[in-house]
């Protein structure tokens, strides 16, 4: 009977000699039970990426403080604005008038249409939508909007003549499918008191090319 009892001890401690030694060469996934190696186990580790911080000598924007601003009706100046926007790297304002034009609002060949009868009125100022943006933390000022009747929509007016334009380089242009800029941009620069540079406008069509705009701009940095 002892000499059973110990053979049985000596069969025990060697089953747990060798459980001990197992784990020694394995860890053990507690959650799922299962064993890993060392090797696997440090596989399964992601090293986290590095993050590239903004240099803090990163040189100014040769515009200053920028923004575009501009009034689209069918959405051509709105692309223009934006590709401008997106070129220089600043943002932009939408001026939207309270009551929105609609098609028979900009049919031009009818005199009674609402276009036709704001452009023939010098003191027509259509009402513009919410808050008006505050020009006067920026230092360059770019204003779009389409030809109607060979000048800027009325609401335009309306933006320019509640403005202070004091030290500030403005940048009219517009969108046209054939007639150019004309007197438009010196008009407006009359209603702002000739406050503020006004550079030369320029006239963009509907299917402008990005490189177009981009050469303008170079164009217009070297000044």
């Amino acid at each position: 009977m002892r000499i059973l009892k110990k053979l049985l001890t000596l069969a025990v401690s060697a089953v747990v000699l060798g459980a001990m030694a197992s784990c020694s060469k394995n860890n053990v996934n507690e959650s799922s039970g299962i064993s890993l190696s060392a090797a696997t186990e440090q596989s399964l580790i992601t090293t986290p990426k590095e993050t590239t911080l903004p240099s803090d000598t990163e040189p100014e924007s040769k515009w200053g403080k920028a923004v575009v601003v501009y009034f689209s009706s069918t959405g051509n100046t709105k692309e223009v604005a934006l590709k401008i926007a997106s070129e220089i790297g600043c943002g932009t304002y939408e001026i939207v008038p309270s009551k929105q034009y609609t098609n028979d609002d900009l049919n031009y060949s009818n005199k009674r249409s609402r276009a036709y009868r704001e452009q023939n009125d010098k003191n027509s100022r259509p009402e513009i939508e919410g808050t008006v943006i505050d020009l006067s933390s920026y230092d360059t000022v770019f204003i779009g909007y389409p030809i109607w009747f060979a000048k800027a929509p009325r609401i335009l007016c309306t933006f320019v003549e509640r403005q202070s334009f004091e030290g500030k380089t403005v940048i009219p242009f517009c969108t046209s499918g054939s007639s150019g800029i004309g007197t438009s941009a010196t008009e407006l620069t009359e209603l702002a008191e000739n406050k503020g540079k006004w550079l030369s406008g320029t006239r963009f069509s509907p299917s402008v090319r990005d490189v177009d705009i981009e050469q303008w701009l170079a164009a217009l940095a070297e000044k």
